[in-house]
């Protein structure tokens, strides 16, 4: 997957495709992250997180290239990917926190309407990003990195990133214990524990 996603962002530069050769190195750069987080952090993603985030950013780039505009259901996808990503990360490292220190407790049923509330609120943010990055790309002349189509378009990604966070409360957030205690254990380095 990292491989394809290195011939877009070829692709990218030598069409000059501005887009697509950002798209393509930013994804690039963030497949990378579970093998820096393991090696500088001692924090173990597990393979199964690890190839479905290097999967939702294979989509997106391979997306850049033209399927966002063509398929009419790519969009609802990728952002149906990212956000259930967004929302086992986000669940392991609150229930991580939530364990570690003593004063904070949260309550495994308030955890479920966290996760969701998160996952919505990091995709608002992600709709702010592409609400800027058009405006910039406007303001410049240039071809925007991240494409906003309206009001109905962002209503949709975030109802999709809801479904996202729902799937990884089903099937994700069970299989995440292994990066809580992952992520715990970092703490406990970082703590001289």
């Amino acid at each position: 997957m990292q491989a394809t996603i290195a011939v877009i962002l070829g692709w990218g530069l030598w069409t000059a495709n501005v887009s697509v050769a950002i798209n393509g190195f930013l994804g690039l750069t963030v497949t990378a992250l579970p093998g820096l987080l393991e090696r500088d952090f001692q924090i173990t993603i597990g393979p199964w997180l690890a190839s479905l985030l290097t999967l939702a950013i294979l989509l997106h780039t391979v997306g850049m290239t033209g399927p966002y505009e063509a398929v009419w259901w790519w969009d609802h996808l990728t952002h149906t990917f990212s956000a259930s990503i967004v929302a086992v990360v986000g669940y392991a490292t609150t229930r991580a926190v939530d364990e570690h220190v003593d004063d904070i407790y949260l309550p495994p049923d308030f955890m479920y309407v966290f996760i969701v509330l998160f996952t919505l609120a990091t995709g608002v943010l992600w709709e702010v990003l592409e609400f800027l990055a058009r405006e910039l790309a406007l303001a410049t002349g240039q071809q925007a990195v991240l494409v906003q189509y309206g009001v109905e378009d962002t209503i949709r990604d975030l109802i999709f990133d809801g479904v996202g966070a729902a799937i990884a409360a089903v099937f994700g957030i069970p299989r995440a214990q292994d990066l809580v205690d992952s992520i715990e254990r970092a703490l406990d380095v970082d703590n001289g524990g």
